[in-house]
């Protein structure tokens, strides 16, 4: 049968215009979706299908599917036939409506609608499901219902505008990715197993038992070294959009499974890896959120944590730190003396506009409290500036005149603005003020003041990382600021057998708006190299590794990769607030799913199967 010859399923009588075969429609029992109807489409007969939204008179009824509503309108000689049915009818029940379009009646249009100058006159209605009458919750985006009941109800969850927004932006986004990497540069999209075994390094991983008894595989947090043993496969453009694993806890907003656009390539740099990434996200990028322009800007680690106190700065806002340390050498303020006396000790400054005249001293303590969390040798001074632009704290009361009018000119002070200064080593200073630089935004914007604009999208790479970082546990030792497969900054490699703690990699993280969306780097590619990294400096055992330094040693190519966290970049597009948002099912934030009660027990005989005993 031709596609101008189809016709509704199950309908004897309507036909398909020969340009609906192919559109959102096809395929279905239906003409229209409930938003597309417009007064050109007056006296067509057609077939809705969806949801109950609202009922009045027993004589109007609103039906409602993703793309929009159309009223609907039961003529006075169908009334007692159609009473029958509609009477005491839930919302929320799915039906499936044959009607003809009409004009709405002269002071009955409404504008708020996109349907709104035209209804529908019903000739046949069928109740496809009737819903429940008692809902947890209503389906409508004015009403507020807690987080938990919305996951324990997903499916209901669901039907509101702003999750079936985002899934469908999700879904067309990926759709272009791939479109850009398959069609356009002809990636290889390879999926990689999900039994794995333990990797060493790195974020907890979950750990699933077998039928041999102590022996377990693991979920892998990536495919990183799937990834790489398709690089030496000669698999030389790879790509995949990929399920992910990460045993974190009860960290808030994240899910303990998550989705990454996973790409490797072999013969390739930094930069080639940095502009195959800014090409692929303008050419994925909504239209809506208008254009993105190319190249995005470059920071180095050190740049970003100097001047904004964090590795993946908010450069929306025009907030920077500034180093005081010249102008407190020679005074004798002890909490800045003892600090300015030894290494890597310094005095850092930030400036908040205008923050004194929106907030209280308990706010100003409560945000330097949090902002101290995890770090505890940092004093921290508050200066209050007076409404004639001078400086007011009793730590600087001992300051000579001409210092403290030097430090208004270097900071740029204005009456009302909050000044806060931190002493302390290394970037410790730099990373408390980088806190309350976005706490105290975060502030203000909950007082209605637009600090940051929400349509703004600033997208960043950093780069230069240190390779090593002091173990976070506090012992002795290094641990690899991201991976162990990270190759060295070219002009540091020889210093990796001296001194590792100064070593610069080759990793770069791609920021927008203060949120890290992705991170790569260029790759390990040497066997003898990656096993010293390994065994010598991370003090791990190689022999877990030993199928992948065989793999480097069967001429494996110079290569490197990205991989984009698809969750957290669709969150910050749609400008949620949690990156459950934008997933279909997610987990709580203690990594439980309220729906189906997971994690959950299993049966004794599965336990045998697979030789657990369960303390509790």
């Amino acid at each position: 049968m031709h596609c101008r010859d189809h016709w509704i399923a199950g309908s004897d009588s309507i036909f398909v215009e020969p340009w609906l075969w192919c559109n959102k429609v096809s395929y279905t029992a239906r003409s229209h979706t409930c938003g597309e109807l417009r007064l050109p489409d007056v006296k067509k007969d057609v077939v809705l299908c969806g949801w109950l939204q609202y009922e009045r008179f027993g004589l109007f009824l609103l039906l409602r599917d993703w793309h929009g509503m159309t009223q609907l309108v039961i003529p006075e000689d169908q009334k007692d036939v159609m009473s029958e049915k509609i009477t005491n009818l839930p919302f929320e029940s799915v039906l499936r409506v044959h009607g003809c379009v009409r004009a709405r009646p002269e002071g009955q249009t409404n504008e708020k609608m996109n349907t709104g100058e035209i209804e529908v006159v019903v000739k046949d209605l069928h109740i496809l499901n009737r819903c429940t009458p008692r809902l947890p919750f209503e389906i409508k985006d004015f009403f507020k219902v807690k987080e938990l009941l919305r996951m324990q109800y997903r499916y209901l969850d669901i039907r509101r505008h702003e999750l079936q927004r985002n899934l469908r932006l999700r879904s067309k986004m990926v759709m272009k990715m791939r479109q850009f990497l398959s069609e356009l540069h002809e990636f290889v999209e390879v999926e990689t197993p999900t039994l794995f075994r333990k990797t060493p390094g790195g974020a907890k991983e979950f750990v699933v038992p077998s039928r041999y008894a102590g022996k377990f595989y693991s979920l892998p947090q990536s495919p990183q070294q799937f990834k790489q043993l398709l690089m030496v496969g000669g698999i030389d453009r790879y790509y995949q959009i990929a399920r992910c694993y990460r045993d974190e806890g009860a960290k808030p907003d994240r899910q303990p499974e998550f989705t990454q656009v996973d790409i490797e390539m072999s013969f390739v740099d930094q930069e080639g890896i940095m502009r195959l990434t800014e090409e692929l996200v303008s050419w994925a990028w909504p239209e809506e959120k208008g254009v993105i322009s190319l190249p995005f800007r470059r920071m180095t680690y050190q740049e970003a944590m100097t001047k904004y106190g964090s590795d993946k700065p908010d450069t929306r806002l025009d907030m920077l730190i500034q180093d005081v340390s010249d102008m407190f050498k020679d005074t004798n303020i002890e909490m800045f003396h003892k600090v300015l006396g030894k290494d890597s000790g310094s005095v850092q400054a930030l400036r908040v506009p205008g923050f004194w005249k929106h907030c209280s001293n308990k706010d100003i303590e409560s945000l330097i409290t949090s902002a101290k969390k995890g770090i505890s040798d940092v004093n921290v001074v508050v200066l209050k500036i007076k409404d004639d632009a001078s400086l007011q704290s009793g730590v600087i009361k001992n300051m000579e005149e001409s210092g403290r009018k030097q430090l208004e000119k270097r900071l740029e002070i204005s009456d009302g603005d909050l000044v806060f200064m931190a002493a302390g080593f290394a970037f410790d200073p730099h990373t408390i003020l980088g806190r309350l630089r976005l706490s105290c935004a975060d502030l203000l914007e909950s007082k209605g003041l637009e600090v940051r604009d929400k349509s703004r999208f600033d997208f960043l790479w950093v780069h230069e990382f240190p390779l090593f970082l002091p173990r976070e546990d506090g012992a002795d030792g290094l641990e690899s600021a991201h991976h162990p497969f990270t190759a060295p900054h070219p002009d540091d490699v020889d210093v990796i057998y001296t001194h590792p703690e100064m070593v610069r990699s080759q990793h770069y993280d791609l920021v927008l708006n203060g949120n890290e969306i992705g991170g790569g780097s260029i790759r390990i590619h040497n066997s003898d190299l990656q096993r010293y990294v390994i065994e010598n400096i991370l003090k791990e055992n190689a022999e877990e590794l030993e199928h992948l330094l065989e793999a480097l040693d069967s001429g494996c190519p110079p290569h490197g990769g990205i991989a984009l966290g698809l969750d957290r970049f669709l969150a910050v597009i749609c400008g949620s607030n949690s990156i459950r948002d934008v997933i279909a099912f997610p987990k709580s934030h203690d990594g439980k799913d309220p729906m189906s009660k997971a994690p959950a027990d299993i049966s004794q005989d599965d336990m045998d199967r697979y030789h657990i005993s369960v303390t509790r």
